[in-house]
């Protein structure tokens, strides 16, 4: 799914209007449907909605959904924020149908005086300000963006939060904090920033038929991984396959007392399909994990030619022995890699050998390890442009951890991921993504398919593990044993 600037949203618009052909007073009534379908579907817990409209498009957006809501006998209240001292015309059209075609009357908000009060079991309607604003808001719509942010409703808003900025960071704003943001055809790029969790909620994308001849064609840097996407990527077993089709994986990882996350790393490599893993970890772990994973082999040489992928980084440590087992890999390996954890670390620390990596080499580093690799930024939009800068200059795939995760590609382009949820941040979880993308490479997907299809299917089998046994008691394993299931729901 693609993710566009607010301009190209609105070239989308004008290009729909003029190619379907529609005219925008019609386009934002079929907006309104989507949203006030969406909102009878939670009015059973709720006795009264309140409507907030500004003088813009999004406020028409919100006059045309009351007048919709209007039709079903519900409790409704409208009121007209008075922020700017013209109407845009496709709002003052939905004012005027309003007025014409229901009782409803509209309640003026000039000042202060005019904020009314709310019962918990109310749903606040956001519909201030849309995907244009581009400056914070001062005065009155800020101080009543203040009052609905102290009510105890349930808060919803249209297209994008009032004061939120779709494609910039925006420092020190009053922002509306919806439960629920319901936006139009394809999510913004802000709804994807940890700095604006507080302001999207949960994001709800409504479709409202934008002319797939655009959406087709438009261009962009920035996609959200959907099941569509991933479903095209994966491959699909053959009747005369074997072990060797499926690739033979190494898995560098391990040291003292951290035995752990090699296992870790080499469980999910089984489970996501590899044919042959052989992992190479210090002796002393050769027991615990051969115990836990006979299907595993010990690697005890320094030959690289039988394999297909390397993954190197899990629970290694820093110590010599492991800085020169990072440098040999970095010089001799001939195969596509994936690199995590204390290998980014040693990476960190000897950064002239980012030059050296070969091309779409993988690295999944978290914030902090992806701040140590390439340095600080002030907030996740300077942090996105450095991701993609950085990916470019070295000509590799960088895989930055987190909520939504993001995958740079040499290209520049970025793939947000939607699976995944918080009960997945827990130890060795990392370890488990690393395993899966070795897997990946090792079966010959590209290094491009495997990151993207490696952290879609890490934060689904994540999803599938929270649903049984709730996020609090999520570990890393789970996610593992639930890799199945996330293939099969995907087939």
């Amino acid at each position: 799914m693609k993710i566009l600037s607010t301009e190209k949203i609105r070239q989308a618009d004008q290009y729909t209007i003029q190619h379907e052909p529609v005219s925008s007073i019609d386009l934002m009534e079929r907006a309104a449907i989507e949203v006030a379908q969406w909102l009878l579907r939670c009015l059973y817990k709720h006795n009264t909605v309140k409507v907030f409209c500004g003088m813009g498009n999004n406020g028409g957006d919100g006059l045309a959904v009351a007048r919709l809501l209007s039709r079903q006998q519900i409790n409704l209240q409208v009121y007209l924020v008075h922020c700017s001292e013209k109407m845009s015309h496709d709002a003052e059209v939905n004012l005027h149908r309003l007025e014409e075609e229901t009782s409803l009357k509209v309640v003026d908000v000039n000042s202060e005086a005019d904020f009314p009060s709310f019962a918990e079991s109310e749903i606040i309607v956001d519909a201030l300000f849309g995907s244009g604003l581009n400056r914070p808001l001062t005065g009155l719509a800020a101080a009543l963006i203040d009052h609905l942010n102290r009510q105890e409703a349930f808060r919803v808003s249209i297209d994008i939060a009032s004061g939120l900025f779709a494609d910039s960071f925006c420092s020190d704003a009053t922002i509306f904090q919806p439960d629920y943001t319901l936006t139009f055809q394809l999510p913004k790029l802000a709804f994807l920033m940890p700095e604006n969790d507080p302001y999207v909620g949960h994001l709800e994308v409504l479709d409202i038929a934008l002319h797939p001849k655009f959406l087709l064609e438009v261009e962009t840097n920035n996609f959200l991984v959907d099941s569509e996407m991933i479903k095209q990527i994966i491959h699909h077993r053959t009747k005369y396959s074997h072990k060797g089709t499926y690739g033979h994986a190494l898995l560098v990882a391990g040291s003292e007392g951290k035995t752990g996350a090699a296992i870790l790393g080499a469980k999910a490599c089984l489970r996501t399909g590899v044919g042959l893993l052989s992992v190479q970890l210090p002796p002393a772990a050769w027991t615990p994990l051969q115990a836990s994973l006979p299907e595993a082999m010990i690697h005890t040489d320094d030959k690289l030619e039988a394999f297909n992928a390397i993954g190197v980084g899990p629970g290694l440590g820093k110590e010599d022995d492991a800085r020169r087992m990072v440098r040999r890999l970095i010089q001799d390996a001939r195969v596509p890699m994936v690199m995590d954890a204390d290998a980014l670390n040693i990476l960190a620390e000897n950064k002239t050998w980012l030059s050296f990596l070969q091309p779409k080499t993988i690295l999944t580093p978290h914030p902090k390890e992806f701040e140590r690799l390439f340095g600080k930024t002030s907030d996740s939009f300077e942090r996105l442009e450095l991701l993609r800068e950085m990916a470019r200059k070295h000509n590799i795939i960088i895989v930055l951890k987190g909520a939504n995760t993001a995958t740079a590609m040499p290209n520049g382009v970025v793939f947000f991921n939607s699976t995944g949820n918080p009960g997945m941040a827990t130890a060795g979880s990392g370890d488990v993504l690393t395993g899966m993308i070795l897997s990946l490479l090792a079966q010959r997907y590209t290094p491009e398919e495997a990151a993207v299809l490696g952290v879609y299917l890490h934060g689904l089998a994540g999803d599938l593990a929270s649903e049984t046994l709730g996020q609090e008691a999520m570990i890393a394993s789970d996610i593992t044993d639930n890799i199945g299931k996330a293939y099969r729901s995907l087939t």
